[in-house]
């Protein structure tokens, strides 16, 4: 069956629904949802959205810091649109009826389009931060935010959602005779069985990150890198896999599914100690407890390691319990079912993958290397983040570039006719009666990425990653054309891909810098200050200056 639409969004978080939005006022728009519309990382955000809010702080302080945590190889223009966009970005969601954390003050916040930003927004401070900045809404920030653009895009009506639908991989007309174009993607109803072919004038992909592609995560499930592996496969330029976050500060308990505690906390007075009390961040960084994320989750894998310890601890005891409960419900709500009092206990911690830094390379518009597909947010290497992503700066984006890169699809010219996309061939492939492969095989690929490919690399155990990967890869391959798509194998399929480009360009990266560290190569060269590239079948490389 096919499908036809103006615009294909494959994604529902912050970046793929703001575009939607304002691409609906030009056309047709058709989103793709691997589960709920409110299911993705988006709504697991806590932290906020980093904006210039406080007339006190300014355009260039906020790009100065993104560029500092980004270790040189931010794009400055990337930047400086981002955080010049945030301000509008934050009205429009409050226009929208999203409901952020206020303050007392009587001064306004900065004026946009004209109109101060009030009542004035309560603004916190994270990690690398030189001001606070952090617009919030308690310490749900990412639910607020989906909520609004949910509501918003349900009403709409020039959108049509398709919940339950994941894409397999994208129509490229080079492989039905024509040119080296995107013009939609096979989707699976994963209700159903059946697989749609959706045909599009403009393709964007809104897939968010690939925590799943490591044994610990903050993300959801649903977090399985698909829109960088389809990317992938069809040819476009993806740069900087190597550089993946992790959050230092994820909930330790056997009972709790990868909890995020945010960084928030630490913005406002929380400490690391060990076991025995030491607050140990002094001895690592001047900044102490506010370094970067990629220097605390590092240090704290090493003292976890030096001291043969199974997480650390964040304390809050500098302050009142009242506050905490009121500023961070959520966090004392979910610590206090494992039995763990933040107004009065710290709270045990480690370190999960977090947040996917690199991506399919996209311009200020968010086009990426194949005419007709775009990318917007986590998925994309659009030269905001560089080595390192500043604290809040991910909401900030899909907001910006969703945006953007909507202005962009319009351009589109809607007259033109769409091409004729053949159905899906499944060929002669059959309903499997061997699921435990695909069980097998994504735990052990979850697990060699952790243990391999982790916060602290060497070159032994990234070859050792490299070998297990294609071998991997080569089951998968065997196993994914004789039997029938389903989810679990798709996204199985994609954390393969994933897993591939990280070990790719973390092996061609002979330095350590930003979120990537090698022990092997532990200084910095800034001979090396460039992006590392990869196209699908070919070997990974540094770009040129």
């Amino acid at each position: 069956m096919k499908i036809e639409c103006d615009y294909l969004v494959l994604g529902s978080g912050v970046a793929g629904l703001t575009l939607a939005l304002d691409a609906a006022t030009h056309g047709e728009v058709a989103v793709i949802t691997k589960r709920s519309l409110s299911d993705s990382n988006t709504s697991w955000a806590q932290g906020g959205i980093a904006a210039v809010i406080d007339p006190h702080d300014s355009f260039a302080a906020h790009t100065n810091d993104t560029l500092n945590a980004g270790y040189g190889l931010n794009k400055r223009a990337a930047v400086e649109m981002v955080v010049s966009g945030g301000p509008a970005g934050i009205r429009k969601l409050i226009e929208l009826g999203a409901s952020f954390d206020t303050r007392a003050e009587t001064e306004p916040g900065v004026v946009v389009d004209g109109r101060p930003i009030d009542p004035p927004l309560d603004l916190t401070r994270e990690a690398a931060h030189t001001a606070r900045r952090v617009v919030h809404a308690g310490d749900v920030t990412g639910r607020e935010v989906s909520r609004v653009l949910v509501e918003a895009v349900r009403a709409h009506p020039n959108i049509r959602v398709y919940e339950h639908h994941m894409a397999i991989d994208l129509v490229e007309l080079s492989k039905l005779g024509g040119p080296h174009q995107v013009a939609g993607a096979y989707v699976l109803d994963t209700t159903k069985g059946d697989i749609h072919a959706f045909v599009a004038r403009a393709t964007v992909l809104a897939t968010g990150g690939a925590g799943k592609v490591y044994l610990y995560t903050t993300n959801p499930d649903v977090a399985t890198g698909d829109g960088v592996a389809m990317a992938y496969r069809a040819g476009a330029l993806v740069s900087n896999m190597e550089f993946f976050q992790f959050h230092p500060t994820c909930l330790f308990h056997p009972q709790a599914k990868s909890f995020l505690i945010s960084e928030a906390l630490r913005g406002e007075g929380g400490i690391l100690r060990l076991a025995d009390g030491e607050a140990f961040m002094a001895r690592h960084h001047p900044l102490k407890d506010l370094a970067p994320r990629d220097v605390v989750a590092r240090t704290i894998d090493f003292e976890m390691k030096r001291t043969g310890a199974d997480c650390v601890y964040l304390d809050m005891a500098s302050r009142p319990a009242a506050y905490l409960k009121e500023r961070f419900p959520t966090i004392y709500a979910e610590c206090l079912k494992f039995g763990i009092d933040l107004t009065t206990q710290p709270i045990p911690i480690v370190p999960a993958a977090h947040y996917m830094c690199g991506g399919v390379v996209v311009d200020l518009d968010g086009r990426t290397s194949i005419p007709g597909l775009w990318g917007v947010g986590e998925v994309t290497c659009s030269g905001l983040h560089g080595a390192n992503r500043l604290a809040s700066n991910s909401l900030l984006e899909g907001l910006v570039y969703g945006a953007r890169a909507a202005e962009s699809v319009k351009r589109v010219h809607r007259g033109s006719v769409l091409p004729d996309v053949p159905d899906w061939d499944a060929g002669e492939a059959v309903p499997s009666d061997e699921g435990v492969v695909i069980s097998q095989n994504w735990d052990e690929l979850r697990r060699f990425m952790w243990n391999y490919v982790g916060i602290v690399r060497s070159d032994k155990r990234l070859r050792r990653a490299a070998r297990r990967v294609a071998l991997l890869k080569d089951e998968i391959r065997e196993y994914y054309w004789k039997h029938s798509v389903t989810s679990d194998l798709l996204e199985l399929r994609n954390i393969a891909d994933v897993a591939e480009m990280i070990i790719g360009c973390a092996s061609v990266r002979r330095e350590s810098r930003g979120l990537h560290y090698n022990i092997d190569h532990p200084d910095t060269d800034a001979r090396l200050a460039r992006d590392s590239m990869m196209v699908f079948g070919e070997p990974p490389h540094l770009a040129k200056d």
